[in-house]
């Protein structure tokens, strides 16, 4: 389609939102709009873009309830508007002498659409093609879960050889990033995840240690004791409720917790949500405990990019992509970052 002036481009925008459970199609719906790629239409410092990659992440879901009280500090996809999200676009059309037609570029907040016209400043890097890296890296191990999984163990978890590591949802896409960079710091790294195939998957592709089905484990405080002899050094939390009340009874003197998510308790209204009753073990142990959010940490970003894009040209790192196929597959991705069916790092290609 690139040289054609006018498309119609399918999107995916709010109509309603969803104060709780997972989003439906009454939520999120789609249509098909024209828009024209003239360059004359194209206003300068602008480009036009084509969907090639959309990432499909948990915080998006925060974006949705319509309410800005839940302690995330995210703003609302205003009513009737293209949602957004990370992605990676191939130029079409450029007013910017920075960006030539044919050029890949990632993007933190591309429309949920086939083809966008954005200001250039949206961009958030050009894809070097010198460096072989895959274009779907960007929204992986290069893009949001690979950040929080760096910003995670190494910023704020500051790992140490020998320590003992435990990753929730390990088997998701920040999860299965996490425990590969504890080990490559030298850590023992344990996981938790909820299938017979996803525990082989994290021992054998992705070199955890140890790795917990914690649907089979009726009481998860025994499982700790069982799999963490000598304590908790750091807990990359996913999960939050009745994970993070387990692990408090395992943590060691000066624990790490970065509190990357808690998706079992997105879809809840917050007064329905599970409480933590041991907190109090924080304070004895002296464990420090912090949420982070993505947008305060990226003047690391470069540092970040560095050390992971070594990892992948040394092949020292590993992933798993779930690829949904249209625009149209939004919905059903973003419906299944909330069901133990998903492994991996979930994208859409456009």
């Amino acid at each position: 389609m690139e040289g054609v002036d006018n498309v119609e481009s399918k999107e995916c925008y709010m109509a309603a939102y969803s104060r709780d459970g997972v989003p439906s199609s009454d939520h999120l719906k789609f249509r098909i709009v024209s828009l024209s790629l003239a360059v004359d239409s194209i206003p300068d410092d602008h480009i036009a873009i084509r969907s090639l990659w959309i990432s499909v992440d948990p915080y998006l879901r925060s974006r949705m309830t319509g309410v800005e009280e839940d302690g995330l500090n995210v703003t609302q996809f205003p009513i009737n508007q293209v949602i957004v999200s990370y992605g990676v676009g191939k130029i079409v059309k450029s007013k910017d002498e920075k960006y030539k037609e044919g050029d890949l570029v990632v993007i933190a907040e591309m429309p949920v659409a086939e083809y966008s016209v954005l200001p250039s400043k949206a961009v958030t890097t050009k894809i070097d093609p010198a460096l072989e890296v895959s274009p779907s890296e960007y929204l992986n191990v290069l893009g949001v879960p690979g950040y929080a999984a760096w910003v995670g163990i190494q910023v704020i978890g500051k790992p140490k050889a020998g320590e003992n590591v435990f990753i929730s949802a390990a088997a998701g896409g920040v999860g299965m990033i996490a425990g590969q960079l504890a080990k490559l710091k030298g850590c023992r790294v344990v996981g938790s995840t909820g299938s017979d195939d996803k525990v082989k998957l994290l021992k054998e592709e992705f070199g955890f240690d140890e790795v917990i089905n914690y649907k089979k484990e009726p009481d998860l405080d025994a499982a700790l004791s069982k799999y963490f002899p000598n304590g908790i050094d750091i807990y990359f939390e996913n999960v939050g409720g009745k994970t993070l009340e387990a692990v408090l009874n395992h943590v060691n003197t000066y624990a790490r917790i970065p509190l990357s998510g808690m998706i079992s308790q997105y879809n809840e209204v917050w007064t329905e949500r599970e409480g933590v009753r041991n907190l109090l073990n924080m304070v004895g142990k002296e464990v420090h405990m912090q949420g982070f959010m993505l947008r305060s940490y990226m003047h690391l970003f470069g540092d970040f990019a560095t050390e992971m894009g070594g990892y992948l040209k040394e092949q020292k790192l590993t992933s798993k992509l779930k690829i949904n196929k249209g625009i149209e597959s939004f919905l059903d991705s973003m419906g299944s970052l909330f069901t133990s069916s998903n492994i991996g790092k979930v994208v859409i290609q456009v």
